[in-house]
């Protein structure tokens, strides 16, 4: 599982753009041009970044553009200007992004053209982002971690790892899956309960070391967690009581003359708790790790504004407070995807079990 964490860091670290703080050289000396962009290049960090080349000098050299990669034989005059269809794919940006184009870009219908990944490309385009990366790190800790639990649950013998995720399963079917849903209904989506809780809770915490992307920090990531739940609660719904009944069933029973409010209320409501699922757990882990930036920000902001002599006093206080940030994000992984679980399963058994 270690060996997963390392090899995801090191290839999200390699294959992605790095941000850089832009400076202005004064007298020789190049320092900061605003300390404020501190913060926004550390913010950077929370938002997806596409795979790229790896970094390092073949990245650019002869293997990525041939023999003069970057000279007037590589594209014309103009080596790093704007190429035939207009886009200047090698300028980088106003934050200091550098400029390397995705190295998976795959071609999409034109009706999906919200999702383009690459708008350097004619068309739209599918691009893999640093949070796929974590995203399959997670479920081969998934596998991994529980490669051992069907033995210790048989035996009552096995490693600690085991032990814990057995111990984790059990508490899932028990204390929380069983008593939302009833028996009968958690016999059937326990499995896909406990892949909801360990695939958060371990992108979660893989988001906490160094060098680390956080996927629930992605609003998309989250959305498409939440669209699991709302299918569930619609289908499942709808198999168990029959599409009449299961919207006859949204309102309980009042007066005649509210029944017509009532329905657009509980309508409603069918889609609010999906959205409030996935605005929750982006909101909590993205709000974390900015909180985190910040206090490393300060470090930053303070030597390059006031001079090193303060930077360094204070330096201290924003490592106590970003350290304390993080103590409280590693309770926050577990909570929250404790939550999503639990209202995901609230949610789906209240949609198929509407007396409840």
């Amino acid at each position: 599982m270690l060996a997963i964490l390392v090899g995801a860091c090191f290839l999200a670290n390699r294959h992605t753009d790095h941000h850089k703080v832009p400076t202005v050289t004064e007298d020789g000396v190049e320092r900061v041009a605003e300390p404020s962009s501190i913060f926004t290049t550390l913010y950077y960090h929370v938002i997806p970044s596409p795979i790229v080349a790896a970094h390092g000098a073949d990245a650019h050299g002869a293997d990525a553009h041939g023999a003069d990669a970057h000279g007037a034989d590589a594209h014309g005059a103009d080596a790093h200007g704007v190429d035939a269809h207009g886009h200047d794919d090698h300028a980088g940006d106003d934050h200091g992004h550098a400029a390397s184009g995705p190295l998976v870009s795959i071609p999409f219908p034109g009706f999906l053209s919200a999702f383009d990944g690459d708008p350097h490309k004619d068309g739209t385009q599918f691009v893999m982002y640093n949070l796929q990366i974590f995203q399959i790190a997670a479920l081969l800790m998934i596998l991994v971690a529980f490669s051992g639990v069907p033995s210790y649950l048989r035996t009552g013998k096995g490693d600690y790892v085991s032990r814990l995720m057995g111990g984790f399963a059990l508490w899932l079917r028990d204390d929380l899956v069983e008593p939302a849903m009833g028996k009968e209904l958690s016999a059937k989506l326990l499995p896909l309960m406990m892949f909801l809780f360990f695939f958060i809770l371990f992108m979660n915490v893989m988001g906490l070391t160094p060098m680390s992307v956080t996927p629930t920090a992605s609003i998309f990531v989250t959305g498409a967690l939440a669209l699991i739940t709302f299918t569930l609660m619609i289908v499942g719904g709808i198999i168990a009581q029959g599409p009449v009944d299961f919207f006859k069933n949204l309102v309980p029973h009042v007066p005649g003359f509210l029944w017509p409010l009532m329905f657009l209320i509980e309508v409603a409501g069918l889609i609010i708790k999906p959205v409030a699922l996935m605005i929750r757990l982006f909101a909590t882990i993205t709000g974390g790790h900015l909180v985190v930036l910040s206090f490393m920000a300060l470090i930053f902001f303070f030597w390059s504004a006031f001079g090193s002599t303060v930077g360094t006093a204070l330096s201290p206080v924003w490592v106590g407070f970003a350290v304390f940030i993080m103590i409280i994000e590693a309770f926050v992984a577990l909570v929250q995807a404790y939550i999503f679980t639990l209202l995901s399963s609230l949610f789906i058994g209240a949609a198929v079990h509407p007396e409840h």
